[in-house]
């Protein structure tokens, strides 16, 4: 069985394509391009419409490469306190780092990196020490008094104009950042100043995937996208200023919304005109066009939420969200009428803990289990023991499946597993000593070198991507690192694998 697919990468690429370049000539200067969301590695975006390239935006940006370059920006607030990018579990400068590398690799231009809000914080003048020393260009620009309500501070010489003018050579600038809140408009605003004020009459535009402005307010892309905010508050609405311009019903959410006002007023003040009668205007969002099965993307929307529910149900557990948080995703559960348990994967974990608890009755240590689908559509479980954790047991279970290697086959040495576990207690102290995931997968390609079982094996964990897995717990680190690097689409119950507080 293959995946169904929901979404044309090339009807989408193309008619984005086009919007663009078209939205470049409204400006004789050049077109600034706020680039919300993801360029790279848009996993919100493969989950919830099926078919879709979690790259195919880096492959648009390389279409125009010949006009195109890249400013990135990060807060000096969000250096300073390590925010993390969820995802990759890196945080926001070292995201940049990652993001600079991974734009040479594909030869496309990063012009300058801006680091925005930027007040002398130490570990953003060591951040800006670094790319220097590196060989990349670096701006500052300072908090703004007043921003964003003092339009006329704002755009005089004390407010965008006290801000570094980058300098750049091509008419479409990308300007793009790790995540949300990282001073992207303010960017293509104080460039804007500085372009006009030369005599360049520059325009600015925004390409942001979700919401699907061209989408009713409810369908579940845009309410999955709403999930995907909750821990921040965003929501959708009905654009009013496009409903009174243009008398049509489009959706956008309430920051832009309730920004628009503000934006208009600057946008006039530097340009000397009214550019855009809505924020919806502003946009030049295509994804619609690649949308080729409208019943497949629902469905891969309404499971993205049930993902979002379990996420932030364990960001709770850590302390990392609110209870409120929960509550907003459990209002979308029931405005569209599904539950946690609709998600295949979710009972047979739950099952596989329950049963790992029967065949050790009495004992009172922790049971986990966990489940993965296949994308052949096959569920296979695991369970926590002794020798390894249930992530370890999950996957090498799900290899077996693929490779067709019986189940009674031990895929690893036990001399290997006696000489990690011997490790880990007398060299490194660890009081728990069953293999986690990833040192599972040392060892499974330990055991590959003289074992053509295990060989076969390992080569099928390739496969394993895109797979969807849930676990009766929350994973450890080394669990947790391993699913993420076979790129798996990982839920857990918010339960604790040990009642230990401290966890390596």
């Amino acid at each position: 069985m293959v995946k169904k697919i929901g979404f044309d990468n090339e009807k989408y690429l193309k008619e984005q394509k086009q919007a663009i370049l078209k939205r470049m000539k409204k400006f004789n200067g050049k077109l600034y391009l706020e680039f919300g969301g993801k360029i790279l590695y848009d996993y919100h975006a493969s989950r919830i419409l099926p078919g879709f390239d979690p790259a195919v935006k880096i492959k648009l940006l390389q279409e125009l490469k010949d006009k195109a370059e890249v400013i990135l920006c990060v807060c000096a607030k969000d250096i300073e306190k390590k925010r993390i990018r969820e995802d990759f579990g890196i945080t926001y400068d070292a995201n940049v780092l990652k993001m600079i590398d991974d734009f040479k690799k594909r030869d496309i231009e990063v012009s300058a990196v801006v680091i925005t809000r930027f007040d002398n914080q130490p570990a953003a003048k060591i951040f800006k020490n670094k790319l220097k020393r590196r060989g990349v260009k670096v701006y500052t620009h300072k908090p703004i008094k007043g921003y964003p309500n003092d339009i006329d501070l704002i755009v005089s010489d004390k407010g965008y104009g006290a801000n570094e003018y980058i300098k750049t050579k091509k008419p479409l600038i990308i300007v793009t950042a790790p995540g949300a809140g990282s001073g992207k408009l303010a960017t293509c605003l104080s460039q804007l100043f500085h372009d006009h004020k030369r005599g360049k009459k520059s325009g600015y535009a925004k390409f942001e995937t979700f919401p699907v402005w061209d989408m009713p307010l409810k369908h579940p892309v845009n309410i999955a996208y709403e999930a995907s905010t909750a821990d921040i508050g965003d929501f959708n609405l009905i654009d009013s200023f496009h409903l009174k311009a243009c008398k049509q019903k489009v959706v956008n959410f309430n920051r832009d919304i309730e920004i628009f006002p503000v934006l208009r007023e600057i946008l006039k003040k530097i340009m000397g005109k009214e550019v855009y009668n809505s924020p919806t205007d502003m946009g030049v969002n295509y994804v619609k066009s690649g949308m080729i099965n409208d019943s497949i993307i629902k469905e891969a929307s309404k499971q993205e939420i049930i993902r979002r529910y379990f996420r932030y149900s364990c960001e709770y557990a850590k302390g990392t969200t609110s209870r409120g948080t929960i509550k907003r995703v459990e209002r979308m559960l029931k405005e569209l009428n599904i539950k946690p348990e609709d998600r295949k994967v979710v009972i047979p974990a739950r099952k596989a803990a329950m049963e790992a608890r029967k065949k050790k009755k009495g004992n009172k240590g922790i049971f986990c289990g966990g489940a993965i689908e296949l994308n052949n559509g096959t569920i296979v479980t695991g369970k926590n023991s002794p020798l390894m954790h249930a992530s370890s047991s999950l996957i090498l279970n799900a290899v077996k499946t693929l490779a067709k290697i019986p189940d009674e086959t031990h895929l690893l040495s036990p001399t290997i597993i006696k000489s990690v576990e011997e490790f880990k207690e007398s060299i490194l102290e660890t009081k728990a000593i069953s293999l986690d995931l990833g040192e599972t997968l040392i060892a499974l390609s330990i055991s590959a070198a003289t074992n053509p079982t295990a060989r076969l094996a390992m080569e099928k964990l390739k496969d394993l991507r895109s797979s969807e897995v849930h676990l009766t717990h929350i994973p450890t680190p080394g669990d947790e690192a391993g699913l993420k690097k076979l790129g798996v689409n990982l839920t857990s119950d918010p339960e604790f694998s040990t009642k230990d507080l401290f966890v390596v």
